[in-house]
């Protein structure tokens, strides 16, 4: 027992110096064993359930696409390539629950060690910039609805998504090349680490690559699409009431029809929900023809110079 602190210590150095991420604590703080437990309990079964679940619904929503792959549209491709981006990130995570479970010993293999923390990289890349292709695609249907009308075809999503893999696994090579599987003496285990340690200047260059290439470009794409497009909803709200107000200062519209218009649909549909309500509701009190009239007096608003009489012949 007097053992286990020194060797949750040593595994808490291992982790700042070969991993990207830092731990919570400051670096010239160590994780007491009881943290370290607590992150061996917690962990691994929050990702086997976030798995399980995870898998169950991304893998339904592929089916779905799949079984309707012949009429899908640009968004639902972008939609379904971040399932399967999703898909494959689940399929990887478990080895690492149990290399936590497994005291940070890696049992996999020097293989699986680079396939399955590439596929991590894969996801992170492909993920975040088929968010970037459904901005763009919002951006192109909502601000270039007719310049850009060609670029918004079912075949160029496909190559776009197409493109989005291959982009990954090309960024994903640092991680394919410098994770491997070493036994640290200091430490006694056998762990899957970044090992940087023949090269410096590739750390520094993943890190800018990570942070530039996999955040800010992303952001910022995302963020002028946006933009653009909140700018141009706002623009034709306001070239609508523009011309609403140019009909009315011609008197081509009644001010007050003007003043009503944006509320004509609730009304029509609160109008025509009452009527069908009262037809049910007075059915047994009258017959067929009456109950016609009935509503079509409440669908014509009411007013009684357009209600037409009706002379019903009974036989």
């Amino acid at each position: 027992m007097p053992m286990e602190p020194m060797k949750l210590t040593s595994v808490a150095a291992l982790w700042s110096e070969y991993s990207t991420t830092s731990l919570p604590a400051a670096p010239s703080e160590s994780p007491t064993s009881a943290e370290w437990e607590v992150v061996r309990t917690v962990i691994p079964p929050y990702i086997f359930i976030l798995c399980l679940i995870g898998l169950l619904f991304n893998g339904f929503v592929l089916a779905v696409f799949v079984a309707q792959r012949d009429r899908l549209t640009v968004a639902e491709i972008y939609l379904g390539n971040l399932a399967l981006a999703d898909f494959t990130l689940l399929c990887g995570l478990p080895f690492w629950a149990i290399n936590i479970l497994n005291g940070y010993n890696w049992p996999y293999g020097d293989t699986l060690c680079k396939l399955v923390n590439s596929i991590i990289i894969i996801n992170f890349y492909t993920s975040i910039y088929t968010m970037v292709m459904i901005s763009v695609d919002r951006y192109l249907a909502l601000v270039q609805t007719m310049k850009a009308r060609w670029l918004r075809r079912t075949r160029y999503a496909k190559v776009a998504c197409l493109f989005l893999w291959i982009l990954g696994v090309l960024l994903s090579t640092p991680t394919m090349i410098h994770r491997k599987v070493k036994f640290l003496e200091d430490y006694e285990i056998t762990s899957c680490v970044l090992d940087y340690s023949h090269d410096i200047s590739w750390k520094f260059a993943h890190q800018i690559l990570m942070n530039i290439v996999g955040f800010a470009l992303p952001v910022l794409i995302i963020v002028f699409s946006s933009g653009n497009i909140i700018n141009a909803l706002a623009q034709r709200r306001q070239s609508v009431i523009t011309l609403l107000d140019t009909l009315c200062d011609f008197q081509v519209l009644d001010e007050s029809l003007w003043f009503h218009t944006l509320d004509i649909g609730g009304q029509y549909f609160r109008r025509k929900v009452i009527a069908i309500y009262r037809r049910r509701r007075h059915h047994h009190r009258g017959s067929d023809q009456t109950t016609y009239q009935r509503s079509v007096v409440s669908t014509y608003i009411n007013r009684a110079d357009q209600i037409k009489p009706v002379v019903i012949f009974n036989k």
